[in-house]
């Protein structure tokens, strides 16, 4: 062999030796204990068992909450969703479909966006519509409403917020749907 092939492999092994023999040393030196408590506990939601199905809470109907409801604040919420929604009349497509008349729309049938196969299938040949109920329940959980769906959106939690929401989506329009009654509201 060359003696520089030799003394190259010799070079080689002999860095593998120290960076093994640091490693080693500072594995003993340093060596810290498993904490007895967790910083942080992390809680996820467990899935129902098997053939059962976990009992949905009560629910306000989004007719009443609509009654107390802020299209200002929805249009401050609404803030959250601009990163992939426009809500201009005319306005572009963007990551989703634009919003502007979305109340009362055929779901899965603005021109130009591409839908996901779920949200296709979930709208029924766009015979189902964006109801109130519909957009509620959607936006509370969009995963969980429409298993597969592309939208990332983890969901609006608050009822209020989802009311404030949904109230400034129906003020996107050239001539908004009635607002449904809270009096004669359903869960």
């Amino acid at each position: 062999m060359n003696s520089y092939v030799n003394t190259a492999v010799g070079a080689l092994l002999g860095t593998i030796f120290v960076l093994m023999s640091v490693s080693i040393a500072s594995e003993g030196i340093f060596h810290s204990e498993a904490p007895e408590k967790e910083g942080f506990a992390i809680v996820a939601e467990e899935a129902p068992a098997a053939g059962g199905e976990a009992a949905p809470a009560a629910a306000v109907p989004i007719a009443q909450l609509l009654a107390s409801a802020d299209a200002k604040a929805g249009e401050a919420v609404f803030k959250k969703c601009q990163a992939c929604h426009d809500g201009t009349k005319g306005g572009p497509n963007k990551v989703g479909p634009n919003l502007f008349g979305v109340v009362d729309r055929p779901i899965a049938s603005h021109e130009g966006f591409a839908y996901s196969s779920a949200m296709k299938d979930f709208s029924k040949g766009s015979s189902e519509k964006w109801t109130f109920e519909n957009l509620n329940k959607f936006l509370l959980a969009p995963k969980k409403d429409v298993p597969g769906t592309a939208m990332g959106f983890a969901g609006l939690p608050k009822d209020q917020d989802r009311a404030n929401v949904i109230l400034y989506l129906h003020t996107l329009a050239d001539s908004p749907v009635p607002l449904p009654d809270p009096k004669t509201a359903t869960q």
